[in-house]
């Protein structure tokens, strides 16, 4: 494509100049901002599809209380360990998640094990609220990479491709200085993010999946992709054989979820795969999507008798046809 004198493509995508807006006092990090966007967008999404489940969508509520700040915990015990080198030099440093710094695997660990505590808890089934959550997950982490464009971070290889990003030469890693251009990674992985959310919901409709089977295939999914990602970035990262940290937990993961929903799949059915948990309130949507096929069990209108058995339809003693 054409370049300018100095390197520069004539067409790439420019990085914005702040990260953040004043409200009143209050400096608002659009970072963050955008994992509020995407944590109301997950709490929605779920909400809808656990309540179209069976389930009483007021525990997705109470499960992202105690989830969301455990993911946030998680995500940046994973960074502050992988990657030292990135950790502002404060003694607030290591807990400056403001500043970007949340590793995926840390924070879907943490969250993960206080949701599975909180659904268990309130006595419904974990694998199908996963089964809920994974595309909404998604939906999230696309958000989430709104906040690293305004970062100017996260971004891949030197590029001149006509949608390569513009980063500013304090944001460019030593090496790159010469450079003006990226991959813009995070881009890609956005789009990857709602297409695979995508995919995973029409699954869930068109196929009978069991518990833990679409949460599986969400790592198995994401990590797939990530593969890939972490050969094109070149922010910080440990590494080992040439090769970023990432990369290999990508690859084990993926590994793990492909077995994972295999084995969920070839499992045992359960007695009832119904989400459990506190009842809905009387003439909740809840309520009345559990009176509907595939619900539960249907019962007869007042004064209509009771169909016959199959005994008495052999006997020949059951009602007449109608």
């Amino acid at each position: 494509m054409p370049i300018h004198a100095h390197g520069q493509p004539l067409g790439f995508i420019p990085s914005p100049s702040v990260n953040g807006f004043h409200l009143g006092p209050l400096f608002i990090h659009v970072y963050g901002l955008m994992y509020v966007v995407g944590i109301a967008l997950a709490i929605y999404i779920t909400r809808r599809r656990w309540r179209a489940m069976g389930g009483n969508p007021e525990l997705v509520g109470e499960v992202a209380l105690w989830a969301v700040p455990a993911g946030i915990i998680g995500g940046r015990i994973y960074f502050d360990i992988t990657t030292p080198a990135d950790i502002p030099h404060h003694w607030w440093g290591i807990l400056a998640v403001w500043s970007g710094g949340l590793g995926i695997w840390g924070g879907i660990a943490g969250g993960a094990a206080a949701g599975i505590w909180r659904v268990k808890r309130a006595g419904a089934s974990a694998g199908l609220f996963a089964n809920a959550i994974a595309p909404a997950l998604l939906v999230a982490q696309a958000v989430g990479r709104v906040g690293n464009y305004f970062n100017q971070e996260l971004f891949g290889k030197p590029s001149g491709l006509p949608w390569a990003l513009e980063i500013a030469r304090q944001h460019r890693p030593s090496g790159y200085l010469g450079y003006s251009t990226f991959q813009p990674s995070f881009l890609y992985e956005m789009i990857f993010d709602l297409a695979w959310a995508a995919i995973l919901v029409w699954i869930g409709h068109h196929r009978r999946i069991r518990p833990w089977g679409l949460f599986a295939l969400y790592v198995a999914g994401y990590s797939a992709y990530r593969i890939f990602e972490e050969t094109i970035r070149i922010d910080s990262s440990q590494h080992i054989f040439g090769l970023r940290l990432n990369f290999y937990v990508a690859t084990i993961l993926m590994l793990i979820g492909i077995a994972w929903f295999i084995r969920s799949q070839r499992a045992p059915a359960e007695t009832a795969d119904r989400p459990g948990g506190p009842a809905p309130g009387p003439g909740s949507p809840t309520e009345a999507a559990l009176a509907e096929p595939g619900g539960a069990t249907a019962t007869t209108s007042p004064g209509e008798p009771d169909a016959p058995s199959q005994d008495e339809v052999e006997a020949g003693t059951g009602r007449p046809e109608q």
